[in-house]
């Protein structure tokens, strides 16, 4: 699931290529209009207010820790407070 901005021959050919469908809609004034499942497409919303609710934890948006352990283990950390709310 992507915004119209990915729309490129490049990303979609290597989507189908690795067994996938893309879920992204055609830009405005395309000569070929890609069908679109509008109702998944709009699911995509969910995941982008989850990662504005991560960001809203300093240290992950600023990325303090340098180790990818440990930034891993307060992403699961941040995740849960978050699922908790």
């Amino acid at each position: 699931m992507a915004d119209r901005g990915y729309d490129s021959y490049k990303l979609i050919d290597y989507i189908y290529e690795n067994g996938g469908e893309p879920i992204i809609p055609s830009k405005k004034g395309a000569k070929f209009e890609r069908h679109c499942d509008w109702w998944q497409y709009k699911e995509r919303h969910l995941v982008e207010k989850f990662f504005l609710k991560l960001k809203a934890f300093r240290r992950i948006a600023t990325r303090y820790d340098k180790l990818a352990c440990t930034y891993l283990g307060f992403l699961c950390i941040a995740s849960i407070l978050i699922w908790i709310k």
